[in-house]
């Protein structure tokens, strides 16, 4: 029997609404992957749609675990990271992917910071520029059209998208350092959606779009980059990766809107693991 890959995922935890390290730990284990998490911080639920939310910031914590870590001498095959809080966060991770980075270590930066054109609330103007920092460590980054303008200090423009602007921010996303762009919320017409991935060593963009849904689904984000990890890590291509999480994540959507749940709570990955692992070619 091979041997099990492990992965480390940094995020947050949301104690309700499917989001970060509650997505991410259960998609990367269905995908047979042993999963090892690195809080950020601890809120009562995701921040939204909700309000009077809990939050714990945890960076102090985290030069203990990584020291004890060193210590046990662990190593990861997969180093994942989601939302980071602050820019004492990002220099954290930085100084992880070097302690814990082994040959073959595949870094995958979600760089979680924006949507609909704008920051989120607790980034200032300066983050995007750490991030960015961060992105050029990684293997593989997954921004939504949003982050990628922030990354690159760009305008956003909304949709719909002409391939030559699609194919222009990935190659300036490349440039950045990742080997990989994987580039959601990707459309050319209304009724499709979907994401494009850039392969920087052979300078090809593949695209793999499906039916849109209408409304707006919290922890998308989150389910995709985790089911897009979890192929990469059991061997498949960045484009038939992104093939099974586009999949994974649309059928989550749509058994989340056919069953009418408040969008707040997060979409219905939970019951698509067993077909998710199938796609995966394991029993």
């Amino acid at each position: 029997m091979k041997r099990q890959k492990r992965a480390l995922a940094v995020h947050d935890i949301s104690c309700f609404g499917r989001c970060s390290l509650t997505v991410a730990l259960p998609v990367l284990s269905a995908a047979g992957i042993e999963t090892s998490v690195l809080p950020t911080a601890v809120l009562s639920t995701h921040t939204g749609g909700f309000t009077g939310y809990t939050f714990r910031d945890l960076t102090e914590d985290i030069p203990a675990i990584a020291a004890h870590w060193k210590k046990l001498g662990l190593r990861f095959d997969a180093i994942y990271t989601g939302y980071l809080g602050s820019p004492e966060q990002l220099e954290m991770v930085s100084h992880l992917i070097d302690d814990f980075r082994g040959e073959n270590t595949l870094v995958c930066v979600d760089p979680v910071m924006a949507d609909s054109g704008k920051l989120y609330p607790a980034f200032g103007p300066d983050f995007p520029h750490g991030m960015a920092r961060l992105c050029g460590r990684a293997d593989v980054i997954v921004p939504n059209l949003t982050e990628a303008a922030f990354l690159l200090g760009e305008p956003y423009r909304k949709g719909p998208y002409g391939k030559d602007y699609v194919e222009g921010l990935l190659r300036r996303l490349a440039a950045l350092g990742p080997k990989t762009v994987v580039l959601t919320g990707v459309w050319f017409e209304p009724k499709t959606l979907g994401c494009a991935v850039y392969d920087a060593g052979s300078d090809s963009v593949s695209y793999v779009m499906s039916e849109r849904i209408g409304g707006s689904y919290h922890g998308t984000g989150d389910v995709f980059a985790s089911a897009l990890l979890g192929a990469r890590m059991n061997g498949f291509s960045p484009a038939d990766a992104a093939r099974i999480a586009v999949d994974f994540t649309v059928e989550s959507i749509r058994r989340t809107h056919s069953a009418g749940t408040d969008v707040r709570f997060g979409v219905n990955f939970e019951a698509g693991l067993a077909r998710y692992a199938q796609s995966l070619g394991l029993d």
